[in-house]
């Protein structure tokens, strides 16, 4: 083994202070709990934001299309024909046109500015994401051609439920003998949806394909068709593949860059909060130095008296490197524990947090889901706790020196 018995014992004992002595433990105790509290706090943190990350990533491609092609200039007048030939395509899962604006809903109370998609039922019944998240009512409820569906949070701002008419107001404007007046439409509410996300659940309804195309005034048209690929890692060949089918005239965008910036950002906020987090690993380590010195010259005496009973300097070093060492690793053991707990948890406490103190602790307006996602990443654990028992270790090296440095006769001076 690298370290003996007797290096293991002396190490230890001196983790133990007597009453005399309890400062340096306080100091070697509160850098145990630094270390524990540091691994803990990055692996809640970088568990939080891997949630974050994969719970967005499944709802934007669940409720939008991998790839949305639109005509150049207008609206896709041969849909059903380009639909066709994507369908056909090896790389293709599915291709499904549809017919979408902006509009504002209002209702009894208030309103609210809304994306209105027009679907038909086959399509919207394809996507189990909306389908596994009806909170009331049903899709088939677009069999009513002046149905319409919404989100929970919509609902909520408009105080609608099933069977409710909502009337929807386009930016475009009719001409008419009396002027110039808006473009009006009322539904008659037949679903409400809850997918987690408060920008979907906020912004978007859907009503049927037929009767979106003659509110937008595309008939016999599509706005854009969107396209599922089998594998969304093949993208690139996917669309080499479309253009080749559907010819020029086309412009195609994924969801990659219809969300860059967005995914950029929370990669940039990912890496900024474990740069940040890191250094609370740090200052427990630089605590773990100044804990270790104070030992040193603590047990100046002890280390006079070993080295004339025949220790090496070796030894001294091993000695002081195993005390400093044991406190990163059984704090980064604390904190793993602490750390995968409470991540696992973490909806739980959230809910705890906010019955005990009455306040949203979480805010879905804020943070565009409804829930506190984590997931735990174990190679990431692996790796926070690498890191921290490296940065403990290293800040053991520099007082294990020291006092393996220390001449016996030189440490009658500490006394």
């Amino acid at each position: 083994m690298i370290f003996s018995a007797f290096e293991r014992l002396v190490a230890m004992r001196y983790l133990r202070a007597r009453r005399q002595e309890s400062f340096v433990s306080v100091i070697a105790l509160f850098s145990l709990l630094g270390i524990g509290l540091g691994v803990a706090t990055l692996i809640v943190v970088m568990s939080v934001m891997n949630g974050f990350r994969a719970e967005l990533l499944d709802r934007i491609l669940g409720f939008n299309a991998h790839l949305s092609i639109s005509a150049n200039g207008g609206p896709v007048g041969n849909y059903a024909k380009v639909t066709d030939a994507l369908r056909g395509l090896p790389g293709v899962a599915s291709a499904t046109p549809i017919v979408e604006g902006q509009v504002f809903l209002t209702g009894a109370d208030g309103g609210v500015g809304a994306i209105l998609r027009g679907v038909r039922l086959e399509d919207i019944k394809l996507k189990a994401l909306i389908a596994d998240s009806m909170v009331a009512g049903t899709l088939d409820g677009l069999r009513d051609r002046d149905g319409i569906i919404i989100g929970h949070a919509m609902a909520r701002a408009l105080r609608a439920g099933i069977g409710t008419e909502v009337t929807a107001i386009s930016p475009d404007i009719n001409v008419t003998i009396g002027g110039a007046i808006p473009r009006m439409k009322t539904f008659k509410v037949v679903g409400i949806f809850n997918v987690g996300m408060y920008q979907y659940d906020n912004t978007i309804a859907f009503s049927t394909f037929e009767m979106a195309q003659i509110y937008f005034k595309v008939r016999q048209g599509a706005t854009n068709i969107e396209v599922m690929a089998k594998d969304i890692n093949d993208l690139p060949r996917v669309k080499d593949e479309i253009v080749s089918a559907i010819g020029p005239g086309f412009h195609i965008g994924d969801w990659q860059e219809a969300n860059r910036d967005f995914f950029t950002a929370v990669e940039v906020e990912r890496n900024v909060m474990f740069l940040i987090l890191t250094l609370i690993i740090v200052v427990a380590a630089f605590n773990i130095i100044s804990g270790q010195i104070m030992m040193v010259k603590d047990k100046a005496r002890n280390i006079a008296i070993m080295r004339t009973m025949g220790a090496t300097q070796g030894m001294i070093l091993r000695i002081f490197l195993l005390s400093g060492a044991s406190i990163g690793i059984v704090g980064t053991i604390f904190g793993c524990l602490l750390g995968v707990t409470f991540a696992a948890n973490i909806e739980s406490i959230r809910r705890g947090l906010e019955s005990i103190t009455g306040t949203n602790v979480f805010n879905e307006t804020i943070y565009f889901l409804s829930k506190l996602p984590a997931i735990v990443d174990p190679l990431e654990v692996v790796l926070i706790s690498a890191m921290s028992l490296v940065l403990t270790l290293l800040a053991s090296v520099y007082p294990a020196w020291r006092a393996a440095r220390l001449d016996p006769v030189e440490a009658l001076r500490y006394e």
